[in-house]
């Protein structure tokens, strides 16, 4: 057995050889499982600010045919500067 900056260690070559190909094989399942999860999760990300996105879009149309029924004339938010935006007549 060599000393702990020795190669060997008690070790044949060929365990050592076999030991570093399962810490590979390990490592590379390892990146390959966390990947996956990464990926799963960015899509599930993804979709639910699709799903967001839509329900915003449906919000909008509501309010929007709502103020028609209404009569009343909304301007959309961004196109008044904000100091306007809340001193409208009442």
């Amino acid at each position: 057995m060599e000393s702990r900056h020795g190669q060997n260690q008690g070790h044949e070559p060929g365990e050592t050889t076999q030991s570093t190909a399962d810490m590979t094989a390990f490592v590379q399942n390892l990146l390959q499982q966390m990947q996956t999860r990464f990926q799963t999760m960015s899509d599930s990300i993804i979709t639910k600010i699709d799903e967001m996105g839509s329900r915003i879009d449906e919000l909008e149309r509501s309010i929007g045919e709502l103020t028609k029924e209404m009569g009343v004339e909304v301007p959309h938010s961004s196109s008044l500067p904000s100091s306007t935006q809340n001193s409208g007549p009442k």
